[in-house]
């Protein structure tokens, strides 16, 4: 099983980071999980132009990655609990999940997705964000595979 995060934001390495890599860690043992950091020249761009210019941005940078089952992660998308989670990730060879920019996401990328989830109402910095679908990720191969982590 193969699982990648896409997030539009800058790399960098800090607290966050670590915990991130040690989630990443924890689910080698059931998948492979990758984060990938997508930031370039169109996307700084856009976003001092303007919203509409920056969604596109994204869905550029996204396009390349829109293969396997898709999942946007969206504040207005359906509310899943932890079981829900897990079927969703289990059910699937190839997942990819994809953050949203300062802007969110382009209606037209979200029709390309197979789901569209939310993991709060609450809105939430890109390495936060990053660091709750990790620890979800886990929690749901934990469930599926009978490891002890979610009692």
């Amino acid at each position: 099983m193969k699982i990648n995060i896409y997030a539009i934001v800058k790399p960098s390495t800090d607290e966050f980071d670590k915990i991130s890599k040690e989630f990443i860690k924890m689910c080698s043992k059931y998948a492979k999980v990758e984060v990938h950091s997508i930031f370039n020249k169109n996307i700084s761009k856009a976003q001092t132009i303007g919203e509409k210019e920056a969604q596109e941005s994204y869905t550029k940078a996204y396009e390349p990655y829109m293969s396997g089952y898709c999942i946007a992660l969206d504040v207005l998308g359906k509310k899943v609990d932890s079981f829900e989670f897990s079927k969703i990730i289990t059910n699937n060879s190839e997942i990819n999940f994809f953050i949203g920019g300062a802007y969110g996401f382009e209606k037209e990328l979200l029709k390309k997705c197979n789901q569209i989830i939310s993991l709060s109402s609450l809105t939430m910095a890109h390495k936060v964000v990053t660091l709750v679908l990790l620890e979800q990720i886990f929690r749901g191969l934990a469930i599926k595979n009978n490891h002890p982590y979610h009692k």
